[in-house]
């Protein structure tokens, strides 16, 4: 099984989000990243915290030093990066193995992943039984973003999974505290899970033993009076 985890954009916690969702998992896995940018001067990259957080494993195939879409970065660095059709087919042999393979995207849906326009959304098209998790952020502006998110995969016959809100403040507001019931309103995509704010400050056990209680429980969690 290969779950492709994507965002609304940047920033809206998908990558302890890809990190819940291994810790979650029943069985062996293994957690891709396919493009890591702005990984310079020592800094880990996702698939670094994502092994830090859990100890599932990790394989990161392209980095790029400049925190810039894989396209820009790549252009500007003057280095050729794979094309998305050779990342599929080096997800070829996990798509057949056991256990779960969950591929983190970099950026949103839309962002190019290569020098010749190949999208995420274009990778996850490409493999077989697929399915797409969308990170989604919190506040004001979510439902449109979710929203056309959504659209876009619907319109390439991907129905995603499900939804995660990747960073849930500890004092929400008024257009947060709706949003929990508005996100899967407008999206038809139900919310699997609610991950709080500053989880990935945890230490792996408390962050393994902790991750199943964010999600399926999004009651538990304040609606607007």
């Amino acid at each position: 099984m290969i779950v492709v985890v994507t965002g609304t954009g940047t920033g809206v916690g998908k990558t302890i989000a890809t990190a819940a969702l291994a810790a979650t998992r029943p069985g062996p896995v293994t957690v891709v990243k396919p493009v890591q940018t702005g990984a310079s001067d020592g800094l880990p990259g996702d698939a670094e915290v994502v092994h830090a957080l859990t100890g599932c494993a990790v394989e990161e195939w392209t980095r790029l030093d400049e925190p810039l879409a894989p396209d820009t970065a790549a252009r500007r660095a003057g280095v050729e990066i794979p094309r998305v059709g050779e990342y599929a087919e080096r997800l070829g042999p996990f798509a057949a193995g056991e256990g779960t393979t969950i591929v983190e995207g970099a950026g949103g849906l839309l962002v190019r992943l290569d020098s010749v326009g190949g999208t995420l959304l274009d990778l996850a098209a490409s493999l077989p039984e697929v399915e797409v998790v969308v990170v989604v952020a919190a506040g004001l502006g979510t439902l449109n973003h979710s929203e056309l998110t959504v659209r876009a995969l619907r319109a390439r016959g991907l129905e995603p999974s499900g939804l995660l809100v990747g960073s849930w403040p500890t004092d929400p507001d008024l257009a947060e505290r709706c949003n929990l019931d508005d996100l899967p309103r407008v999206t038809g995509v139900p919310l699997l899970a609610v991950i709080p704010a500053g989880v990935g400050s945890m230490q792996r056990d408390e962050f393994v033993a902790t991750a199943p209680t964010w999600f399926g429980g999004t009651d538990r969690v304040e609606r607007p009076s």
